[in-house]
């Protein structure tokens, strides 16, 4: 494991070239990913671990509290005969939110990577279009392609294929955005504080023109948004729209 410094900021580079199985190689997007799921999959086992029906504790009352968020907000957006897709959306929710914050402990978050929301909007896309082919048949899924007119198929296809393209790389282009200004404040904050303690005379001048200062402190204020709000927000909306889009493939037909 390297140390790479960008500005004042410390990332800490993973191994990118193991290769395993041939040409099968791991890269700093899988591994981070995997101590991701690993996260959750403790927090889980730790929230859900001697569970009691009196006296619960304030980790089971938590451990309930989320499961009936879940509830509400897949039942209240897709209706009750998708409960089954709660267990698949907290899941989403959950690892985009933690895949996006683990940035904060000096890891490269999995989703700055295109091929991570690539493959989640991959899988939504294969739900969706199993939800329309259940609710028409075959026929009505590939009838839908020739809807008002015959002519429209080919614009038709384009925008059924949109679909996963504009939900992967709206998620992708925010979360990235927000990695590559965070990096830029960093440095400009850093050459800031260069030039500025550098008018101090003398060796006083010279010393404290090589600690970035102004780093200290502004970035954390602006991480709440870059981080913090935008990373929740931006998972909230992938949820919203696979929600909407499979409810929208029941209704299809």
């Amino acid at each position: 494991m390297e140390l790479d410094i960008t500005g004042a900021k410390i990332y800490f580079t993973l191994p990118i070239d193991l290769p395993i199985l041939g040409q099968l190689r791991i890269s700093e997007t899988m591994v981070v990913s995997w101590i991701v799921m690993i996260l959750i999959t403790g927090v889980c086992i730790w929230l859900t671990h001697d569970l009691k029906v009196e006296n619960i504790s304030k980790r089971q009352a938590l451990a309930e509290m989320i499961v009936e968020k879940a509830n509400n907000f897949v039942v209240g957006n897709m209706g009750e005969k998708f409960r089954y897709m709660i267990p698949f959306v907290a899941a989403l929710f959950v690892t985009s939110v933690v895949s996006n914050l683990i940035s904060l402990i000096g890891l490269r978050s999995p989703t700055a990577d295109l091929s991570t929301e690539a493959a989640w909007a991959v899988v939504v896309f294969i739900m969706i279009t199993a939800q329309k082919i259940k609710t028409g048949g075959v026929g009505g899924y590939l009838k839908g392609f020739t809807t008002p007119i015959a002519i429209m198929t080919p614009f038709n296809v384009l925008s059924e294929l949109a679909t996963p393209v504009s939900m992967a790389c709206r998620h992708f282009g925010n979360i990235l955005s927000g990695v590559v200004i965070n990096g830029l404040i960093y440095g400009a904050l850093a050459l800031a504080s260069s030039a500025l303690f550098g008018l101090l005379p003398g060796v006083l001048g010279d010393v404290l023109s090589k600690i970035p200062f102004l780093d200290v402190g502004i970035p954390a204020i602006l991480s709440v948004y870059f981080d913090w709000f935008s990373g929740v927000m931006q998972a909230f909306i992938f949820c919203m729209l696979t929600v909407m889009y499979i409810a929208n493939a029941a209704e299809e037909g």
